[in-house]
């Protein structure tokens, strides 16, 4: 098998582009694939200041190597959850990285530890709320991550989801008809209202098995492990239905998310109608100030139950 480029001997086949490559060409189709997803979506430009969230694993520590070596300004936030032995290891991969090309970049990592400013761990917290660890999990990341990119003057937000993490969350939002949730499944979100940031999902180009190859050829130090709690998650179901799919049929999983997003765009100017929505149902939170479309929001509110909880 040899490269589709250079004709040299290939690394990686990608049946869905019915294409193989060497490390170099590889690295320069991963470098394509997100130079194309910032410039057909307008995720951000040369200029613009980036926070990217970054957990431990293959593709948040990929999307901050990639963007850094595209030349945009990068830095990242890691939420420590105080996951018992988990947290440690995803957070000093996290560092590590940070250590080492993002040093060479002058890029920052910043921090925030769950135990610290929320008091208790992911799991605690949960517990004491009544509410599964996913969804306590969902809340806090969400809140920091918004939080940080406002309060330190960044002009976007980006993650790492990659083409199967969105195939496998629009395929659970039609099997529910979550038309709310569908109508903001984009790979790029605006900054509808004062006090949220732009959040953006320059990876959704890119398969899972892609960026790991990347990850690996280019030896970046991530965990393996899935975070303990996601055990039983039905994305991971979502995850492996279309799985099976894609070896059947390569390039499943492609047709399934940008036919959707080409759909979407065709019936909606989304950016501007989304926006006047946004600013209709939202207004400052009466707590801590974040946008919310109730009086307190869920942060808020669930920190304010984990406190009566420990109280009791």
């Amino acid at each position: 098998m040899n490269c589709k480029k250079c004709h040299t001997k290939a690394v990686i086949g990608l049946p869905r582009h019915n294409a193989a490559f060497c490390k170099v060409c590889f690295n320069e189709f991963v470098h394509d694939q997100v130079a194309r997803a910032i410039k057909a979506e307008r995720m951000f430009g040369p200029q613009d200041r980036i926070l990217v969230a970054v957990s431990g694993g293959k593709d948040s520590l990929a999307l901050w190597d990639v963007l850094l070596k595209l030349g945009y300004k990068a830095d990242a936030l890691y939420v420590d959850l105080g996951i018992s032995g988990y947290s440690a290891t995803s957070r000093e991969k996290a560092v590590r990285f940070a250590d080492t090309v993002g040093a060479a970049h002058k890029a920052t990592l910043l921090t925030h530890t769950v135990q610290e400013a929320e008091g208790a761990g992911i799991r605690e917290l949960a517990d004491l709320i009544h509410r599964p660890t996913c969804s306590a999990c969902g809340t806090i990341k969400r809140y920091q991550f918004n939080r940080a990119a406002v309060e330190h003057h960044y002009d976007v937000m980006a993650t790492g989801h990659n083409l199967d993490d969105e195939a496998a969350r629009l395929l659970g939002n039609v099997l529910h008809w979550q038309e709310e949730y569908l109508d903001k499944q984009s790979p790029s979100l605006p900054a509808s209202v004062e006090g949220f940031a732009k959040k953006v999902k320059p990876l959704y180009r890119l398969s899972e098995r892609e960026i790991a190859a990347y990850a690996v050829l280019n030896r970046i130090d991530y965990i393996v492990e899935e975070c303990p709690m996601a055990k039983g998650s039905k994305m991971l179901l979502y995850k492996e239905v279309l799985n099976r799919l894609e070896t059947e049929s390569p390039g499943a999983k492609q047709s399934f998310y940008w036919g959707f997003l080409d759909k979407q765009a065709k019936a909606q100017p989304a950016s501007a109608s989304m926006t006047e929505k946004d600013q209709a149902s939202l207004h400052p939170c009466s707590t801590c100030g974040q946008p919310t479309t109730a009086e307190i929001c869920s942060y808020c509110k669930m920190m304010a139950r984990a406190s009566a909880a420990k109280s009791s």
